[in-house]
């Protein structure tokens, strides 16, 4: 099945690539909005759901927060700070980690996995020293 390719999903694509950060729908709403005036939050959620299912972006799910959406969809894993909950990107060399000696684990075929860290991050570590 092709993915119609509308002019709110190209938008909404547009902002996510363009901040690379990890937004959250109601970030990327603040800047689609200001593109689309009639743009509705729903909308923006409705899409980047439909976009992340396409495989289109990444949908991050940090420890119970609000969904986070990631332009790169490149296998990479996540560190999250646990003051401010900005996340950025790892690139971790995954084959030296041996994290997965067997193609199989417990029964299961893995076709993926990924990490997440968590921490302080640079920014907020500055203003805890203050």
């Amino acid at each position: 099945m092709q993915l119609r390719m509308t002019n709110q999903r190209e938008m909404i694509l547009q902002e996510l690539k363009k901040s690379k950060d990890h937004l959250t729908a109601d970030e990327l709403y603040e800047r689609v909005k200001k593109k689309m005036p009639r743009i509705s939050l729903a909308t923006v959620y409705r899409n980047l759901e439909i976009l992340s299912e396409a495989g289109m972006i990444g949908k991050l799910e940090v420890s119970g927060r609000q969904k986070r959406f990631d332009w790169d969809t490149g296998e990479h894993d996540h560190i999250h700070c646990i003051q401010c909950h900005r996340v950025d990107n790892l690139n971790l060399n995954r084959k030296e980690l041996g994290l997965l000696s067997s193609e199989t684990i417990k029964g299961y075929r893995i076709s993926g996995y990924r990490l997440e860290f968590s921490g302080v991050c640079s920014q907020c570590l500055k203003k805890n020293r203050k």
